[in-house]
């Protein structure tokens, strides 16, 4: 029998892993409402203290809005985008939870012709999500992505 907190724990761990997951299944969608839905709102958003994102090559950018401008011009200029994460790990304390993984990102580059979709292409990001729980379930408070520019295995820094 487990105890009750492990319980708990374990509960936090599998909603934090969801919320992580409706972040890249709504950009692959290109659902702006389920992104949306996913970062956190009301006074917790607000520039200040609020949600901060770093897309890799983009600068920090602060605030709900920005942010989310930021998603919405990503998703209107790309035709094809498919993330599959691995090395996804999740750490909780209290009612903040860091999730990292690696972003294998597979998506279309630039077409010849207008209407068709490009080549597609790969990439590699390592991503840090912070959640943060409210009365609303786990919302992203923080995502962060840095490209990987190398690709050599970890083997080879030795």
């Amino acid at each position: 029998m487990t105890a009750p907190g492990r319980d708990a724990e374990a509960a936090d761990r599998e909603a934090v892993l969801a919320a992580n997951t409706a972040l890249y299944e709504s950009l692959e969608r290109g659902d702006a409402d389920a992104l949306t839905e996913v970062w956190l709102s009301g006074a917790d958003a607000d520039d200040a203290g609020g949600v901060v994102c770093v897309h890799p090559g983009w600068p920090m950018l602060r605030g709900r809005a920005r942010v989310l401008r930021s998603y919405m011009l990503i998703m209107a200029n790309t035709e094809y985008i498919q993330f599959f994460l691995t090395d996804v790990e999740v750490e909780l304390v209290g009612d903040v939870a860091l999730v990292t993984c690696t972003e294998n990102i597979l998506s279309s580059g630039e077409a010849e012709q207008e209407g068709e979709l490009g080549p597609l292409v790969g990439g590699k990001v390592i991503a840090s999500n912070l959640f943060r729980r409210t009365a609303d379930g786990w919302r992203l408070w923080s995502h962060h992505g840095s490209p990987v520019l190398t690709s050599g295995d970890e083997e080879d820094e030795d």
